[in-house]
Formats: C-alpha cells, structure tokens, sequence
C-alpha cells in the first residue's frame, strides 16, 4: 500500500501549497491538517510554537505518512532544525521566504510580508544575510493579524492591516513583495492593488519540486497510482 504525503499548516493557508504538490504529484496521495484549533501559529512564542507543531508531527507519523511538509513559514523558521533532531528517521520538507528567488532573479527593491514570529526567527535573518546582494534593498513587514483575518474571510480587517503595513512604501520603487506565509497567496488580488508592478513571489511551487526531488531521493516516489487527498481539521478530533 503507498503511504501517503502529510501536510500541515496552521489553518486555510497551506492548501495553497497543496496546490502546487497535487498538479506536480500526480500520483500521489495527500493528507491535509488544517489546525485551526491552534491558528494563528505567527503570533506565539517559540515553545508553544514548538509543542503544539510537535503534536501535530507526532499525529501525521502516526497516520504512518512517508513525508511531512511543513506548509508554514513560522513552523519551518521556528522549528525545523528540532524537528529533524527529533524525528530523523522522518523527511521534513519545510517552506520559507522566498528571498533568496527574489535576490537570484535580480531584484532591487523587495518587500517581505510575513509573521511576526517568522521576521523575528533567525532563520530569516539567515536568509537574509546569505543571499542579499550589493544595491539589493530587502524591508521587512510584520503583518500582525492578517493570517487570521485571512483565515475568518474578514475582508475588512484584511483591508485595514494592508492599508497600514504598506502605507508608508507606497511611493517607494517597489519591485517584488515576497509572501512570506501561506496564508497571503489568497489575498494577492489585494496586494496587487497597492503595488500593481511589484511581482509576487511565493514559495509553493519550490516546496513542491523539493518534495518531487526527496521522494525520488529516498526511493518513495509514485509514478503510478491514483491521488487522493484526505483533510483533517484539529477541531473535529
């Protein structure tokens, strides 16, 4: 029997992920935690934040999953390495800020959107250090709330947090804006509004060709077999 892929995230916004996994894994079966019962994971100290991932990786292998997709920017950037001391018998395939794809495609004036949790994690700063560029200008945008506003559709609370994150680039040469949580693919409409020539980038599609790559690394990859997704909400168990 194919085992299949878990992938979790703090609420609605990994499914964007899932997206991506499902048009490039065709052959492959998905289980989905959406842990709204702990949503948002952004706005917590690091050891909740670590307790409450580490119960749902504790959950997803004993689903007997061959692979864990961490499709969070805060769980990846807080708890990652741990993780993977924990638990080395498990593959973890985690989702950062795609700075690095913003640095590498040459761009010269980036915003990146993120938690509060994941701008302050060293892991970003990381990211950061190692692949900014001469005349590169990299600012961070801590956009407290907008993941759970996304998350209750709250379109005019959306709206407001955008107003006053980007109030102050508005006449600035923006040309990217890094979506640097799950969450913030579903409003890029929005974003779009304030900075219409700014490219998006988001890291889904490299999430889902490094999961294609481990897979056929560690000998698990389908090449036939019918998808199916299963999804778990942590308030239904």
């Amino acid at each position: 029997m194919n085992k299949s892929i878990g992938v979790f995230d703090s609420g609605i916004g990994g499914l964007t992920v899932l997206d991506e996994l499902k048009k490039i894994l065709p052959n492959e079966s998905f289980i989905y935690y959406k842990d709204s019962k702990n949503n948002p994971y952004g706005e917590k100290d690091e050891n909740e934040i670590y307790g409450i991932v580490n119960d749902v990786v504790k959950y997803l292998i004993s689903l007997d999953v061959k692979l864990i997709v961490i499709a969070c920017n805060t769980a990846t950037t807080r708890c990652m390495g741990k993780l993977r001391e924990e638990y080395p018998n498990m593959i973890f395939v985690g989702t950062v800020p795609a700075i690095k794809v913003a640095t590498d495609r040459g761009f010269k004036n980036t915003l990146v959107m993120a938690t509060p949790s994941t701008i302050t994690s060293e892991r970003t700063n990381e990211l950061i250090c190692n692949n900014k560029k001469e005349k590169h200008q990299i600012r961070l945008l801590e956009c407290y709330g907008l993941a759970s506003a996304i998350e209750d559709n709250d379109e005019d609370l959306i709206d407001k947090i955008l107003n006053n994150v980007f109030k102050n680039y508005l006449n600035d040469d923006i040309d990217s804006i890094v979506l640097g949580c799950t969450h913030y693919p579903l409003i890029s409409k929005k974003i779009k509004r304030f900075f219409p020539k700014a490219e998006l980038i988001d890291s889904s599609l490299g999430v889902a060709k490094e999961v294609k790559n481990q897979l056929i690394k560690n000998n698990i990859y389908n090449e036939i077999g019918e998808q199916k997704i299963s999804i778990i909400d942590s308030n239904s168990i």
